[in-house]
């Protein structure tokens, strides 16, 4: 099976970047991992706010996990936003319970070089970049099928 193309997205500013959230959120399902790389102030938590809230259809107070490490909301299925920044060590990730989340949760993870040889199977990733007064997105890898199932072209 060949690997997709990477789908490379022009996001003009903040709203664009959380529709963009809103629109992978019906598309995970359990077991899904996406990993949100780019540099501090790329829009990872703000990502991740809008797909969280879409995915539990409300709103809700979806604090950057920067400091407790895991915040996990209950839905069907349960997510977990992880913000691995501060692990010293992939080993760390063990004591998280990450591991277990990854088979039966949506998971996302801010800075998952911190993962080590622990990377979810067949992770979508999203990476954030400035561009101009917006960002650039480039999602890749995911399930098989996923990318191509994306109705978001630039």
């Amino acid at each position: 099976m060949t690997t997709p193309p990477d789908l490379s997205l022009h996001l003009p500013d903040e709203e664009a970047t959380a529709d963009l959230g809103v629109r992978l959120a019906s598309l995970l399902r359990a077991g899904d991992s996406l990993l949100l790389e780019g540099p501090i102030g790329a829009g990872k938590s703000h990502f991740a706010r809008a797909f969280i809230r879409a995915r539990l259809g409300r709103m809700e107070d979806v604090p950057s996990p920067t400091f407790t490490l895991v915040q996990t909301y209950e839905s069907d299925p349960d997510i977990w936003h992880a913000d691995l920044y501060r692990l010293t060590h992939p080993d760390d990730v063990l004591e998280l319970g990450l591991e277990d989340a990854f088979a039966t949760a949506i998971c996302l993870i801010e800075w998952p070089d911190r993962l080590g040889a622990h990377l979810p199977a067949n992770a979508l990733r999203l990476r954030l970049g400035a561009e101009g007064e917006g960002r650039r997105a480039v999602l890749s890898g995911g399930r098989p099928g996923l990318l191509a199932s994306l109705d978001l072209q630039e």
